[in-house]
């Protein structure tokens, strides 16, 4: 099972940064995350409006995930 691991940053105070995880079907492949991801980033944007994404990965998921 894969999940998209966003890095974001407070945009009020950009020295507080964390990862979240947005966990993925579990017969998605590598490539097919990284193809699919952007949407749900933009989502978790625009719901999470005080956080500025930085980057974002494809990983696998654990056990924190299911």
């Amino acid at each position: 099972m894969l999940a998209i691991v966003i890095s974001v940053c407070l945009v009020s105070d950009p020295s507080i940064c964390r990862n979240e995880r947005i966990p993925l079907q579990a017969n998605m492949s590598p490539n097919r995350c990284a193809m699919s991801a952007q949407p749900y980033v933009a989502q978790w944007t625009g719901e999470h409006p005080d956080w500025r994404v930085v980057r974002w990965r494809c990983s696998s998921a654990d056990e924190r995930d299911i």
